[in-house]
């Protein structure tokens, strides 16, 4: 983590929860909540149908944001069962993923898509979450940080430094998407290097303040390895985000990361 960058928790909770059950969880989660978890900008991600619910919480007053799961990237038309940008927002969503493994194994979506989609999101003020990845495949062939680089590339260039500075990157290794598996620490650590790096090349200074998050298996145990490398801000969690006692657990790791990185900076 670097202190310059408040980290980010977003909960993906993919295709789980009803709107009674999303409530439920916001009752027993946001009675978590306190002052020292403040250092943390907490996303939760639900399905679309529980958007509405959590919107008519109290959720914004306590400091955490609400974010879709994907989005389409025309504002309107003839494109059955999609959501636009603007109806997203009208339902209290500040945040999208795009990109995400998922979206394109299992529905095709392509780099050119994954583009659209994220400048569309910019386009309507919100903040896009894009993950990028490789395959165990690709990794083990040595091209991981090709791979990463072509995304990155096909998703963000061209874009002015500003609308740049609002997106953050998840970077998910595709192999260890809800296995249980994660990747370990430094090898997340080392990608995450690669992927500033490229953002540098791609968005200029603006790469400092765009957010590296990991997502892949993350959980309470492990958490606190990956957010101790300098270029990792916090975690896409899916699994570990669908009890309020283990997400309330990661975001209490990273706000105790940063608070410990606020006194090593008084102290200098």
């Amino acid at each position: 983590m670097n202190a310059a960058r408040k980290p980010l928790l977003a909960a993906n909770w993919k295709m789980n929860k009803t709107p009674e059950e999303a409530l439920a969880f916001w009752r027993e989660f946001s009675g978590r909540i306190s002052g020292e978890t403040g250092r943390v900008e907490v996303v939760i991600c639900p399905p679309y149908p529980a958007l509405p619910a959590l919107q008519g919480t109290d959720l914004r007053a306590r400091g955490v944001y609400l974010g879709a799961q994907n989005v389409h990237w025309e504002s309107r038309g003839a494109f059955t069962g999609e959501v636009s940008p603007g109806m997203l927002r009208a339902v209290g969503c500040s945040h999208v993923i795009v990109g995400h493994s998922e979206r394109r194994a299992y529905f095709g979506e392509s780099d050119e898509v994954v583009k659209r989609k994220l400048r569309a999101a910019l386009e309507e003020g919100m903040t896009p979450i894009l993950c990028v990845g490789e395959t165990l495949e690709q990794r083990t062939a040595g091209r991981a940080e090709e791979v990463v680089a072509a995304q990155l590339t096909a998703a963000l260039e061209g874009l002015d430094t500003g609308r740049a500075a609002r997106v953050v990157v998840a970077y998910e290794p595709v192999w260890a998407i809800g296995t249980g598996r994660s990747a370990a620490a430094r090898d997340a650590g080392e990608m995450a290097v690669a992927v500033r790096r490229r953002l540098r090349e791609l968005a200029g200074p603006a790469a400092e303040e765009i957010r590296i998050l990991y997502g892949g298996s993350v959980a309470p145990d492990n958490f606190a390895r990956f957010l101790a490398e300098a270029e990792v801000d916090g975690g896409l969690v899916g699994t570990a985000s669908l009890r309020p006692e283990s997400f309330f657990a990661l975001v209490a790791s990273a706000a105790n990361a940063a608070t410990a990185q606020a006194g090593e900076g008084e102290a200098q």
